[in-house]
């Protein structure tokens, strides 16, 4: 019978004789470091550059109210439902976040004269 090890570098402690080294290297500018042997990053090696295919988002379960048209309408497409309306959130989301990908300035917001309404009375009850 085996038995597998699995060891990562956090596993080993700093002996003394280490945490001076590093010490040591961390005081070095740059200039001084030799990297003939690693090649420069142009931007021409960022161009073809895709975020890791294994990445999966944290998942985090909650309760949303929804408008019984939208869920019917996610539904509607078939099986999926939720991780089509969990893509479109995100899509508004980076929309939001990265400014490049705006066409006019953001996201723009429903206006519905009806949400605030529903609000004041909610807040008033």
């Amino acid at each position: 019978m085996t038995k597998i090890v699995k060891k990562s570098l956090s596993d080993r402690r700093l002996t003394a004789g280490r945490k001076r080294r590093l010490k040591k290297l961390s005081r070095r500018p740059d200039n001084e470091i030799n990297t003939s042997d690693i090649p420069e990053l142009t931007e021409r090696f960022w161009q073809n550059a895709v975020r890791n295919p294994f990445y999966r988002p944290l998942k985090q379960q909650l309760t949303l109210r929804l408008d019984a048209d939208v869920i019917a309408w996610l539904r509607r497409q078939g099986r999926g439902y939720q991780t089509r309306a969990n893509a479109l959130l995100r899509d508004a989301m980076l929309g939001d976040l990265n400014p490049k990908r705006r066409k006019d300035g953001g996201w723009d917001r429903p206006k519905n004269p009806r949400h605030n309404g529903i609000a004041q009375t909610r807040r008033a009850s």
